[in-house]
């Protein structure tokens, strides 16, 4: 029994997973005797190379992410449309670029507004991305009457607007109320009434609710999330190695 658990433990040791040789051992048809013996072996083999079940793990952690990533790619597939051209997200950067980056974000997010110059600089560089904004209030109140803002602004005042109060919005500390929603759009020479009595709109509203059920749909619960291409990057992620996974895209 000893000759054939060490034989086991050979081949474990050579997959690097305990799980996917195991089957070929039946240990319900062991004596009590042989399956302590058996497990008696595994247990010293491990302690002596732990490095096994470090290998181990994160053969399996590669697996899920390689699982996930799939997942995720399925997912931008089946809702392209939606992602990449909805009709009302904002775009920038390139519009006839040759790669489209998507973000959802949040202007209560720290982390969005720490990839906001780590955009603009990848935008300003590459100079052939097209940059969609999809607006996803998702930190509370104050987040969601500043995606109204917004919103309102692209559809009253227009495109070149939106970009100019989205931008302010990503500096913006304060608190979001009419007085000062009101004195930021008149500081950039807009009709800031015109933009407050549109908020509370229907269309405004339909946008947020469209952007929120494509948000459910994709599985996205945070913010920054970005789509590039067919992929979704969860989280913060750096100029520099964004434009090494546009490349990547490029081949």
């Amino acid at each position: 029994m000893k000759r054939l658990a060490r034989t086991g433990l050979t081949a474990l040791a050579t997959t690097g997973l305990l799980a996917t040789a195991a089957p070929a051992f039946d240990l319900e048809s062991m004596s009590a005797e042989d399956r302590s013996a058996f497990q008696g072996e595994v247990r010293s083999y491990l302690l002596e190379n732990p490095e096994v079940i470090v290998e181990a793990l994160n053969l399996l952690e590669a697996r899920q992410e390689m699982a996930k990533a799939e997942a995720d790619m399925s997912l931008v597939a089946d809702n392209a449309d939606d992602i990449f051209d909805d009709g009302y997200s904002w775009v920038g950067g390139n519009p006839d670029g040759d790669i489209t980056l998507v973000e959802f974000m949040d202007y209560r997010c720290g982390y969005c507004r720490k990839a906001v110059p780590e955009v603009a600089e990848l935008l300003a560089q590459d100079g052939n991305i097209r940059f969609v904004v999809k607006e996803f209030p998702i930190l509370g109140e104050a987040s969601l009457i500043s995606s109204r803002f917004a919103i309102a602004t692209k559809q009253v005042a227009g495109d070149e607007a939106y970009g100019q109060v989205h931008d302010a919005l990503m500096e913006f500390t304060g608190n979001p109320d009419e007085v000062t929603l009101s004195r930021l759009a008149k500081g950039l020479g807009l009709d800031a009434q015109a933009i407050l009595d549109h908020m509370d709109s229907e269309d405004v509203t339909k946008e947020i609710q469209e952007t929120r059920e494509l948000a459910r749909r994709l599985q996205i619960t945070g913010t920054p999330t970005f789509v590039l291409q067919d992929e979704m990057i969860r989280g913060y992620v750096p100029a520099a190695h964004m434009q090494t996974l546009v490349d990547d895209k490029r081949g």
